[in-house]
């Protein structure tokens, strides 16, 4: 993976070339993601699907995150991004089904990585059984459903812990029901701005 090319660019998405994942993310080199948040509605009101990230994974193993994301490659469009609902959650979904709601420029670092990116972001509701969801066995070891209003209040600071509900794998590797009571620090750090943001966006689609 870190001999794939992406296409870099300046800090105002003016394209200056192509690197790859290792020297982009060793540089700094601003590239591009796609991001798609699965809504679920309840009767409490509209929830988001966090996926569990691999322990195996080089940056935030164990971690929640967006429910799925991915690189774009060096010559791919934002609409190829659509291949990360199939290959982590098995998904089939034509991308024009998906709201845009808009590119935001993240920087993050992990170690000595150096992360800039331009994120894609988009939502898709559903209403899929967890146990439909076909994970990716090298990628994702869990769905989680965290209520939209209860995660507002944990990213603004305002409670100190979110319930999640949904299948993680079990030292078996079999699926299991988990409860869990999730604190920031259990999220992929994106950054509170991010989060408020896709929680936002979700309140004017879905209240």
């Amino acid at each position: 993976m870190k001999h794939e090319l992406f296409d870099i660019f300046d800090e105002h998405m003016n394209h200056i070339g192509t690197a790859t994942r290792q020297d982009t993310h060793t540089n700094g080199y601003w590239h591009q993601t796609f991001h798609c948040w699965i809504v679920t509605r309840g009767n409490d009101g509209p929830a988001l699907l966090f996926q569990k990230r691999h322990p195996d994974k080089d940056t935030h193993p164990n971690k929640y995150d967006i429910t799925s994301a991915g690189h774009l490659l060096a010559g791919e469009s934002v609409e190829d991004g659509i291949r990360e609902l199939e290959e982590e959650l098995g998904l089939n979904v034509p991308f024009a089904d998906l709201t845009p709601i808009g590119t935001l420029p993240v920087e993050m670092r992990y170690r000595e990585l150096i992360d800039r990116e331009f994120y894609h972001t988009f939502l898709y509701e559903a209403d899929l059984p967890l146990d439909q969801y076909r994970l990716q066995p090298d990628e994702v070891v869990g769905l989680v459903r965290v209520d939209a209003a209860e995660a507002s209040r944990l990213f603004a600071g305002e409670n100190e812990t979110v319930p999640a509900n949904g299948l993680e794998k079990g030292e078996d590797g079999r699926l299991v029901p988990v409860s869990r009571l999730l604190r920031r620090s259990d999220f992929v750090p994106h950054g509170e701005t991010y989060y408020l943001h896709i929680l936002d966006a979700v309140k004017r689609h879905f209240l």
